[in-house]
């Protein structure tokens, strides 16, 4: 049996884009990783050092080369843009990165029209949007990393409360990647249990103290990014693993759902805009939203989060 081919474009080699792409090697998810940047120099060095591992990962590929060379890509990942500075929100680039974004993707889109594209540039949400409207690529097509990085966060945090193996805890973010975000707690598990049940069955946490628990794990989770940022200028490692999640599950067609951002059309009472929300992704890209019941409360708080990254829209501007 002949393994088919993975070609793994990335557009942007920077922190984030040069450890996708070393990441991608270690783990063997691709036979061809193409690095794009507007810094050719650049682009040419990181994949220079990543194809010198090549006595000791799985065989691949790895070189630099221009935005023609991405035709016959499988997956076109985007990363590039201006990164995020301490202090600065992730809407603050928007309008720069917006920019960018318009000024690459029609063409890329043109050159490599069957590909699937993974958005990872922030602000994801809205780049996710730009991306769809901006290139006419059909939804399937088009995926953003989304909140399944701040999902992964989350179930880090939960895990080292409850003192369990990460691997031990379900849990998803809903909305923004960003402040707009909202921690779903009754999809939560720990162990296969809801976890308000865990930690006060299991743990023995009152439920008026766990409430206080809760909301300093989703304090913690939101404001990660800023605490990384801050200590050593830039996140680049968690997001990477996160990416390499997607598309390990884009190239293996598992039919995974995870926390991404697509184009909501009245699901949780949104239209017209990308954000964080369950999704079944596959060989063919995005399948279908996971529209999953909350309570009542979280459904109010959830709303309250899309009305907010409404307005964000809507301030910048790009639907008109």
């Amino acid at each position: 049996m002949v393994q088919k081919k993975r070609k793994i474009s990335i557009l942007g080699t920077g922190n984030v884009g040069a450890t996708i792409a070393y990441a991608l090697t270690l783990q063997g998810v691709a036979s061809e990783i193409v690095l794009v940047d507007i810094n050719k120099e650049k682009a040419e060095g990181e994949a220079l050092d990543i194809a010198q591992c090549a006595a000791c990962v799985p065989s691949v590929k790895v070189w630099s080369g221009e935005y023609e060379d991405v035709a016959g890509s499988d997956v076109i990942v985007v990363t590039f843009g201006v990164g995020r500075k301490p202090g600065q929100t992730r809407l603050d680039l928007a309008a720069i990165n917006i920019g960018i974004l318009k000024s690459v993707m029609p063409n890329v889109a043109k050159i490599a029209p069957d590909a699937l594209y993974v958005i990872v540039s922030n602000p994801v949400d809205v780049l996710t949007y730009v991306t769809m409207k901006c290139t006419g690529l059909p939804k399937n097509q088009v995926i953003g990393t989304g909140t399944l990085l701040d999902s992964n966060r989350l179930a880090q945090a939960v895990a080292a409360y409850c003192g369990v193996d990460t691997h031990n805890v379900n849990a998803y973010v809903f909305g923004e990647h960003g402040d707009a975000c909202m921690a779903p707690w009754s999809l939560c598990t720990v162990c296969g249990m809801p976890i308000k049940e865990y930690c006060t069955k299991i743990m023995k946490v009152s439920e008026s103290q766990l409430e206080e628990e809760l909301e300093n794990i989703y304090k913690g989770m939101v404001a990660a990014g800023s605490k990384v940022i801050k200590a050593k200028g830039a996140t680049f490692y968690a997001i990477a693993a996160s990416t390499v999640q997607l598309i390990k599950a884009l190239v293996s067609d598992t039919d995974t759902i995870l926390s991404l951002s697509t184009l909501l059309d009245g699901e949780y009472g949104a239209k017209d805009l990308c954000t964080g929300v369950l999704c079944k992704v596959g060989g063919c890209g995005f399948k279908q939203i996971v529209e999953l019941p909350l309570p009542e409360a979280e459904q109010k708080l959830f709303a309250e989060k899309l009305e907010s990254l409404d307005n964000t829209y809507n301030a910048l501007g790009v639907r008109e």
